[in-house]
């Protein structure tokens, strides 16, 4: 690294999107992961989809309890 960098050109903000969405990864225990992934294979879907479904299905399920 240098010792010192110069900013004086930069431009602040010039990335910045306030409509941007970050998508946060989330990572699954081996044993659900195994799971998952055969259970998608089985239904021909991936592993995301299968997940995204599931979780679906809880949040309905909770919901009706509520």
């Amino acid at each position: 690294m240098k010792a010192k960098y110069d900013f004086s050109k930069g431009e602040r903000g010039k990335f910045y999107n306030p409509k941007a969405v970050f998508n946060l990864p989330i990572y699954l225990e081996k044993d659900v992961d195994n799971f998952i992934r055969k259970l998608a294979d089985e239904k021909g879907k991936d592993p995301e989809t299968l997940v995204n479904e599931l979780l679906r299905g809880n949040i309905q399920l909770i919901q009706s309890i509520q």
